[in-house]
């Protein structure tokens, strides 16, 4: 069972306050027309799909598979004149339940959209269809000597446009930022089936308002984003990985700073693993631990670069150096792909922290770094003097100031103050409930912590300007107000 499965079957989902209305019969003839007979979903086709993370199951009475734009284009307009509420899509690996549905939603699929239309070699930019695979994408690369530089744990799943809708981070956005950084140029369908094409190829466009970064981060509340043109790099052809544990969080900080300037712009991941995630992932049966289990603090450091062994020789002097300054207690380096994948699995598997802690919480959420030890230390004590038994670990991309938290504590009816001990302290630090993973449905409740009235207030007002009758994944970050989410 993986964790997503336990996940799924140990989350209770939410019940929608209003009152499910099927989608009318004549509607879905309609729709059918336009995908064909293989394009829609109905009954047990639907509820046999993958569900996600956090949901049992798929609740809606049809799912849509279009294959084109024009398709895409034709189903919004339908759904639009009859009011009917639509949710995108996309891998099912999301963790905000940005994707969730209840019956009467229709489904808008992007999976049948799976073309990787051209690769430009020489302007080094990629035309894809939304529905397309990132690591298919990345295997596709390889051999131009060309990467997309995006990665995270869901490669196998996740679909690029998911990635652009929900601005997704990942392991190297310390090198090369977030989706938003990746993306040139999108091709969106607006809530009424009009289509925004703005399929720019270049780095610098400075001509008016960059509509795209309306699309990017709008996880489907704004438009249905439909093709896109990514921006590759070079494929590194050296690599290098370390673990190394630290006695305080003081080393790690300085030791960011001191890899960083070490590397000359090669670090391109550092990863923070608390004792107690550590502990558990290399417990006995499981993982291999590459250093000892009695430090409070341990991290994956990782260059990408273009010659191997005189990369490795820098690598290892910058290592050696932070022993020296007293940053690293001790270090063990990667000799081989396989103890490289050993260390990353560490860090990258979930399954044993689910299955571990009960009932299983997962945060997101983001702050300065010089201000992650004291947000932990606060963290730790609420949670402590709530439920003296909770489990607790912290791990992320401390490389740009992204921690996720996984808490075992309380009951499910607890849930809220679980997400206080975790939420709250964040005001005072300025810091964001989700750095990565997006508002959905699990962090509504927060969102005013980390966005001020006037800037929640004029993103409804986007929102009731390109979706007034509110069909796009209605309810999700914030409540809606257009006709299908009241009906």
């Amino acid at each position: 069972m993986t964790a997503s499965d336990v996940l799924s079957t140990a989350y209770t989902d939410a019940v929608n306050d209003t009152v499910a209305t099927a989608v009318p019969a004549e509607l879905l003839e309609k729709l059918r027309a336009v995908v064909g007979e293989g394009g829609m979903l109905t009954g047990q086709d639907v509820a046999s799909r993958h569900p996600g993370v956090f949901m049992s199951r798929i609740e809606a009475d049809a799912i849509l598979r279009p294959t084109s734009t024009e398709q895409v284009a034709r189903i919004l307009e339908l759904c639009n004149a009859a009011r009917q509420p639509v949710v995108v899509q996309g891998g099912m690996s999301g963790w905000v339940r940005a994707t969730q549905t209840k019956p009467g939603d229709v489904v808008l699929s992007l999976e049948r959209m799976n073309a990787i239309e051209s690769v430009d070699l020489a302007n080094r930019t990629a035309i894809v269809q939304a529905g397309v695979i990132l690591e298919t994408l990345q295997d596709h690369l390889q051999p131009s000597g060309l990467s997309f530089p995006l990665d995270l744990g869901g490669r196998g799943s996740c679909q690029l446009g998911g990635n652009a809708a929900t601005n997704a981070g990942g392991v190297r956005v310390i090198r090369y930022g977030m989706m938003r950084e990746q993306v040139l140029g999108v091709e969106a369908v607006l809530a009424d089936g009009r289509v925004v094409s703005s399929l720019n190829r270049m780095i610098k466009n400075n001509t008016g308002y960059d509509l795209k970064q309306l699309f990017l981060g709008s996880e489907g509340t704004l438009g249905v984003i439909t093709r896109l043109v990514l921006r590759l790099r070079e494929l590194p052809s050296s690599s290098n990985t370390a673990m190394i544990c630290a006695s305080s969080f003081e080393q790690i900080a300085k030791l960011l700073r001191h890899m960083d300037g070490a590397l000359g712009g090669q670090l391109s991941a550092f990863e923070l693993i608390d004792n107690n995630f550590y502990r558990v992932n290399t417990g006995p049966g499981r993982h291999q631990p590459p250093l000892p289990s009695d430090k409070p603090y341990y991290a994956i450091i990782e260059s990408l670069g273009a010659h191997q062994a005189r990369d490795s020789e820098v690598f290892e002097q910058a290592l050696e150096r932070g022993i020296e300054l007293g940053l690293i207690d001790d270090a063990v380096i990667a000799r081989s792909e396989r103890e490289k994948q050993g260390i990353w699995e560490i860090r990258e598997d979930l399954e044993h922290l689910v299955k571990d802690f009960r009932p299983f919480y997962a945060f997101d959420i983001s702050l300065p770094v010089g201000d992650m030890e004291e947000y932990m230390r606060r963290v730790t004590a609420r949670l402590r003097s709530g439920w003296p038994e909770g489990a607790i670990a912290f791990l992320g991309h401390v490389g740009d100031g992204n921690l996720h938290i996984a808490i075992g504590a309380g009951t499910e009816d607890q849930r809220h103050d679980v997400e206080a001990c975790v939420y709250e302290p964040l005001a005072d630090f300025g810091g964001s409930v989700s750095a990565e993973h997006g508002i959905g449905l699990e962090k509504k409740a927060w969102f005013p912590i980390s966005r001020s009235p006037i800037e929640r207030g004029l993103m409804q007002e986007l929102k009731n300007l390109l979706d007034p009758n509110g069909i796009l994944n209605p309810g999700k970050i914030f409540e809606s107000t257009g006709p299908a989410e009241q009906a």
